[in-house]
């Protein structure tokens, strides 16, 4: 190939290449004619070989031997090599590559030249490549050229200023003067460089951001300059005058306003001017609405413009393109916390979401609608889900709380399942029904990982209401002990079962030890297997949980006794720790647990202290003890395996009470490392005002052959 080919004729020979070893074929003969004509001392062509080059250099074929002969065309006093000199050096130059300081000081006189079209290359250059060492070095010209009268120069020395500020954050102080002078131009260009800089400068420099605070009302001035202009055919885009400015202004005036209400008062009426008067039906026009909003939402903006926020996101929802939904809906996610009553007015329109084609707009529709589940929609809204569910593709299954959770896959968040579990506990209605659902759920699938998280913490925890077999919400299962053990063990030798999942499974077997008293045996041994288990986090877990076992095994008849709230509540009553209930208390017994009430007055436990009434309380009335006697009749708390504990009380004065514990061993043979502990702490009694401490004693013996009192 001729070396005197133009760009064009070498455009059209690599096009039309056939293959690629013809094309690299043609393009190394041309960088051959390149490199020879760069060695040339006075070559006219410099401008055309360096264009070819570039060409070569964006296919993606190397061309670094090009960078000197960039050095050398900047240098160079025509115009035209000077501009493909500079466009060289920003594609082959970067500031890790030492040519690139060698341009510094053509760059330098460049900046002061009468040409204002050379200062421009000069600038763009810099903003584009310049490294930090360059950039200290010119920083004052910079700054010269930000008060120069030419509005060209102005608006690029602006943006090349943003450049040098991100790159050393310390110059940042020398151009703010200048910054805050250039919000006074009228040109477009100046104005828009002018908040770009303004707004790098705010973000990195907290004082820098208070001294700009003072300038919100110029910013208001001109952004309802440009709300209320006419039109405009330099600056108009459908509509909208100069869209891109007012985006820019937007965000600043957000930064400006975080966290102070001065500023933030200051900006009320304009962004309520911008929400009202901007055009919705043109995608420039909600470009500038979307930056509104978040402007809104960021600062300490006034509640109704807070819900007019709102309500433009939920008009968002009814547009049809599906990237302004998938952007409202993702703008709700993140206030629904904050603002949770305004979205919830929106949320018939983000259930319908769920029904969109788009995959994105599904999943963020879903995460909306499980944030908006709350006590007084939950019903409602699982039924919506229930719906969503039976037409939703396997990757977007979604299932949510009191049985419905979802699960896409692997693609559930990790904050996904701890809330569910913070919802599940915080509805205690719900309790029985979702631990039924769920554990249904994972008896017919165990293969999505975050609702078999979710099913065998809800077993672990409610799995007493499980095994109770009543609920009222739905259908109850008769499961027994060894049903429950089985689903939970088949979730542990499952290969589809994470390393997190079998934590979930483990720890649940564990707390069923202080449910099912039959099968402890089973559990000991299920949680044994796993102590020499390949992974750490199970086979601490199971270390520990045996550790428990071999240390309190002496107290696992009694840990029962806890996991029942209402003989809790007894047994602290029947102590005098409580002066009053907001009801009355019925005896529930924990599993394993035999409270003989026979002997007591009345044949209720709370009647211990003596004189109870039989009847419950009206609603409201305080539930006191009235002591009609010092003395109570013994009652058995506890008898098994020949081991009786019986509770007697007698009250000595207002002050205090005197508890009996008596232990008796009813076999033949003697019982050995017998140990009774007991525990009480300070509490504020009903009878006075004054803070009472209850003694503690432990009493232990190797043999147990006699009655023993504490």
């Amino acid at each position: 190939m001729s070396p005197s080919v133009p760009l064009q004729e070498m455009i059209r020979a690599i096009r039309s290449a056939r293959t690629q070893c013809e094309e690299r074929g043609v393009i190394q003969r041309e960088c051959a004619a390149i490199r020879a004509q760069f060695r040339q001392v006075d070559n006219g062509a410099r401008s055309h070989n360096l264009a070819k080059l570039l060409y070569v250099h964006m296919l993606g074929y190397p061309a670094h031997f090009g960078q000197m002969e960039c050095v050398r065309m900047i240098a160079s006093p025509r115009y035209s090599e000077k501009r493909v000199g500079y466009l060289g050096a920003m594609m082959l130059l970067d500031e890790k590559q030492d040519a690139s300081l060698l341009i510094t000081n053509s760059i330098k006189n460049d900046l002061s030249h009468s040409n204002q079209y050379v200062q421009s290359l000069a600038l763009c250059t810099l903003a584009c490549m310049g490294s930090a060492e360059m950039c200290r070095d010119l920083a004052p010209e910079i700054d010269r050229l930000l008060r120069a009268s030419n509005s060209y120069i102005k608006k690029k020395a602006a943006l090349c200023a943003v450049h040098i500020v991100r790159k050393v954050q310390d110059l940042g102080e020398l151009f703010a003067p200048a910054a805050r002078s250039l919000l006074s131009e009228k040109n477009h260009g100046v104005l828009h460089g002018a908040v770009v800089l303004i707004t790098e400068l705010c973000e990195r420099n907290p004082e820098t951001l208070e001294r700009f605070r003072k300038t919100v009302p110029d910013l208001v001035q001109i952004m309802k300059g440009l709300v209320i202009s006419g039109y405009s055919p330099e600056h108009d885009v459908a509509g909208i005058s100069d869209p891109f400015l007012q985006v820019r202004i937007l965000r600043l005036l957000r930064i400006l306003g975080r966290n102070n209400e001065a500023a933030s008062d200051a900006m009320n009426d304009l962004l309520a001017q911008v929400a009202t008067n901007t055009d919705s039906t043109k995608t420039v026009g909600n470009a500038v609405l979307y930056e509104t909003v978040l402007t809104v939402l960021d600062i300490k903006s006034e509640s109704g413009l807070r819900v007019l926020a709102v309500n433009i996101l939920g008009r968002f929802l009814l547009n049809n393109d599906r990237n302004i939904r998938y952007i409202a809906m993702t703008s709700l996610q993140r206030i629904v916390g904050t603002d949770h009553n305004a979205v919830q007015r929106h949320r018939g329109t983000i259930v319908d979401c769920l029904k969109d084609q788009d995959a994105s707009v599904k999943r963020r529709a879903l995460e909306l609608s499980l944030a908006l589940v709350s006590a007084s929609n939950i019903r409602s809204m699982m039924k919506e889900l229930l719906l969503f569910l039976s037409s939703c593709p396997p990757e977007l299954r979604a299932q949510a709380a009191s049985g419905i959770f979802y699960a896409a896959g692997g693609d559930v968040r990790d904050e996904t399942v701890p809330n569910l579990i913070q919802l599940i506990t915080n509805a205690s209605e719900l309790h029985c029904y979702t631990v039924h659902k769920l554990y249904r759920a994972l008896l017919n699938d165990i293969s999505q990982q975050s609702l078999v998280q979710v099913a065998c913490w809800c077993i672990g925890e409610y799995g007493d209401l499980l095994l109770r077999g009543e609920c009222q919400e739905t259908e109850p299962a008769q499961v027994t002990e060894d049903d429950v053990l089985d689903a939970l063990e088949t979730v542990l030798q499952s290969h589809m079962s994470s390393p997190a999942t079998r934590g979930f499974a483990l720890t649940a077997t564990m707390k069923l030890s202080t449910r099912i008293l039959d099968n402890v045996d089973r559990i000991r041994s299920i949680v044994s297997i796993y102590g020499s288990c390949i992974d750490v986090e199970l086979q601490q877990r199971a270390v520990e949980y045996n550790a428990l076992f071999r240390k309190y095994d002496h107290m696992s008849p009694y840990t029962s006794i806890l996991s029942d709230k209402n003989t809790c509540l007894q047994v602290c009553d029947l102590l005098g720790l409580l002066g009053g209930s907001e009801e009355p208390l019925q005896p529930s017994p924990a599993p394993g647990l035999s409270l003989n009430t026979a002997s007591t007055a009345g044949g209720d436990l709370l009647d211990l202290l003596g004189g109870l009434e039989p009847t419950p309380p009206a609603p409201g009335q305080i539930y006191t003890n009235t002591h009609t006697s010092h003395t109570t009749p013994t009652v058995t708390v506890y008898e098994k395996d020949g081991v009786t504990l019986t509770l007697s009380c007698e009250k000595q004065s207002d002050s205090v009470l005197t508890v009996t514990l008596t232990a008796s061993n009813s076999t033949d043979s003697d019982m050995s490392s017998f140990t009774l502990q007991a525990a009480v702490p300070k509490v504020c009694l009903s009878t006075s005002n004054a803070k009472e401490a209850f003694s503690v004693r432990t009493c232990t013996y190797s043999r147990l052959c006699k009655t023993v009192s504490v």
